[in-house]
């Protein structure tokens, strides 16, 4: 400490002097002894003194509105920016928008109170009536919902395609499509769709191109680098990264598509809370070290089951086997995220079919002795490893209809897995065991 002036018996941390309000200080030109202590302590504010610093975690600003010092200030943040309401601005979320965006690389990013309110708001901010929307099936159940209400209300047509292959999406294309809606990987199949492939057929047309990136995460795809207009995530799921919050996100290639969207969240208040906003923050910060062992471990099981001899098949862009493996490694280029989609071999002992199989898997021996470390639970993308039964759990007769979940491809014998950061030695064991018990002879 050398010659420093100060008393060495007294930690450098300690103020000098309580905290003082606007009151304390005579400011407005009143005091404490100017109003009642009821009206002192429902009004005053902190006015801070000594150096300024920055907080390194970002905080929490629960505020809904926001104090000007004149009645010009409202009218340039109007015009500038700033502040008013937190229905139209929050530091918290604004500051959780720059750390997407700076992964995303786009004009501008929005955060939303759920994945389905920011797909909703592209739909409500680009589709009108006579519009034409191409999407492909299966895919997320809420997004097929929204487009059945968009078609019902709304009068916007819609052409599903059941696979993944650039021609398909081409054929569907009509002289009044707006936007084609790409979710890349699938839900729940974990295909692959080519977006530089759509893009390039889409925008000669002036069509509209958004990509739902949930299943990789946007630390390992960013389908702006491709030309995409809009990237959708539910971050809920890898962004988030810990199953404790509800949230969405899009990330628009210009700035003018990114007004729309502000303005749907502001007209409709869709927007994400300021404490989920914090909490997709923090998950952002570790998300490049979550989706490396996400990743890893992805691989490891993936490769596992793609050789286990009661496996029929298994869907994961990293095997050589996927169909769309070569475009996954241009596209996927921080790794291939840890969803799986697995399909057991039919057995015929007892006439058990492919579906009573799964059924006894996934359903009734995972509540008794089957899987110990797997979790029965829908979503995805969190630490822990989950796998759900896409057939009864989210793609089946309580949401589509018998004809939709049949043109999907989705069959009773499918198990969709999300690998989570366990130790994969650990995971495998577990699959081991649970199969090692299902007898297929």
């Amino acid at each position: 400490m050398g010659s420093m002036d100060i008393d060495q018996n007294r930690h450098l941390s300690i103020r000098e002097a309580p905290a003082k309000s606007d009151y304390d200080q005579g400011l407005n030109g009143l005091t404490l002894d100017d109003v009642t202590p009821t009206s002192a302590l429902v009004s005053c504010q902190h006015v801070f003194t000594g150096t300024h610093t920055t907080p390194i975690v970002t905080p929490i600003y629960h505020s809904a509105t926001y104090i000007m010092d004149k009645l010009d200030d409202a009218m340039q943040c109007f015009t500038d920016g700033g502040s008013i309401y937190s229905r139209n601005s929050n530091p918290t979320c604004e500051m959780t928008e720059c750390a997407i965006n700076a992964l995303e690389r786009g004009a501008g990013s929005l955060t939303f109170a759920s994945g389905m309110a920011a797909v909703s708001s592209i739909f409500l901010g680009f589709l009108k009536t006579g519009d034409h929307v191409v999407f492909q099936s299966p895919c997320y159940v809420g997004t097929t919902t929204a487009l059945k209400h968009m078609a019902e209300h709304y009068k916007v047509e819609t052409t599903f395609v059941t696979d993944v292959k650039t021609e398909s999406f081409e054929k569907a294309i009509q002289p009044n499509t707006k936007l084609i809606w790409v979710e890349t990987p699938c839900n729940p199949n974990v295909l692959v769709v080519d977006i530089k492939a759509v893009v390039d057929l889409a925008k000669p047309k002036g069509i509209l191109v958004g990509v739902d990136g949930t299943f990789a995460s946007p630390y390992v795809q960013q389908p702006l680098r491709y030309g995409a207009d809009f990237s959708m995530h539910s971050c809920s799921k890898y962004v988030g990264g810990h199953l404790d919050l509800i949230a969405g996100c899009v990330t628009t290639s210009t700035v003018e598509q990114w007004r729309v969207l502000k303005h749907m969240q502001g007209t409709f208040g869709n927007m994400l809370s300021p404490h989920d906003a914090s909490l997709v923050l923090r998950g952002l910060r570790t998300l490049p070290l979550r989706m490396k062992k996400h990743c890893e471990n992805g691989l490891l099981v993936a490769q596992f089951l793609d050789g286990h001899p009661k496996v029929e098949r298994v869907h994961y862009p990293g095997l050589e086997s996927h169909p769309q493996h070569e475009v996954a490694k241009k596209q996927m280029i921080g790794g291939f995220s840890a969803m799986i989609m697995a399909e057991i071999k039919g057995g015929s002992k007892g006439g058990a079919t492919v579906a009573e199989v799964w059924t006894i898997l996934v359903v009734k021996y995972r509540i008794k002795i089957n899987v110990r470390i797997f979790k029965l639970a829908v979503s995805l993308g969190g630490a822990q490893s989950i796998l759900e039964h896409p057939y009864t759990m989210t793609h089946g007769k309580y949401l589509l209809s018998e004809e939709e979940t049949k043109k999907s491809g989705v069959t009773p014998g499918m198990l969709r897995i999300s690998v989570g950061i366990e130790d994969a030695d650990d995971l495998i064991a577990d699959l081991k065991q649970a199969l090692d018990k299902v007898d297929l002879s």
